[in-house]
């Protein structure tokens, strides 16, 4: 019987990059947007580093985006929906893919007018735990003259994916360099991996 994440999962076993551009509802999608706009009204996204408790820098030119960390004891109806999401896609990859997945951690990430994130891969050198990235995008009505694509790479060939809303993409986080080019308006996302604890 066909399950509402295999789209995703078959697309990433034929392709090494798993999309779906339905992941998400379109309701779900539009909440999480107004999730972003209060959380930008209330100040509380933060300028987004590198690296992880073992190596961080402060100071990086990676990327500027900012970002807000989300967790199941927030009171918000969307994003209690989302990771409700993650979860049933979770308990589909581990009874298909066999992936012994038993964690993750998601953050909204806002990249307004020029900002960007240079080509690199989402593992950290000190941690192996984070095995898939998981992106969902946030965006109405995205043109290409918009900018802020998703470039994933394989074998130098990059493969450009537009950031449009209810649009999921997937991929061995440990394998996939990808970047995110320049925006000329304010993209919204959120971005995450699927762990190994």
């Amino acid at each position: 019987m066909e399950n509402q994440f295999d789209l995703l999962i078959d697309s990433y076993l034929e392709n090494n990059i798993g999309i779906d551009a339905d992941f998400l509802t379109d309701a779900l999608s539009q909440g999480l947007q107004q999730n972003i706009l209060q959380l930008q009204h209330d100040n509380l996204m933060v300028a987004a580093g590198i690296g992880n408790n073992d190596i961080k820098d402060a100071n990086q030119k990676m990327r500027s985006d900012t970002i807000y960390w989300m967790d199941k004891s927030h009171d918000n109806i969307f994003e209690q929906e989302f990771l409700h999401h993650v979860d049933n896609f979770v308990d589909r990859l581990n009874s298909t893919c066999y992936a012994g997945i038993n964690s993750y951690e998601f953050h909204y990430a806002v990249y307004e007018e020029g900002s960007f994130y240079k080509r690199h891969k989402d593992q950290f050198k000190t941690d192996s735990d984070r095995k898939f990235s998981l992106i969902n995008y946030l965006n109405n009505d995205w043109l290409e003259t918009d900018g802020g694509q998703l470039l994933v790479y394989q074998n130098e060939v990059a493969q450009k994916i537009q950031p449009n809303s209810q649009k999921a993409v997937f991929f061995k986080s440990d394998e996939m360099e990808h970047e995110v080019t320049k925006a000329n308006r304010t993209r919204m996302s959120i971005t995450g991996w699927l762990k190994r604890v």
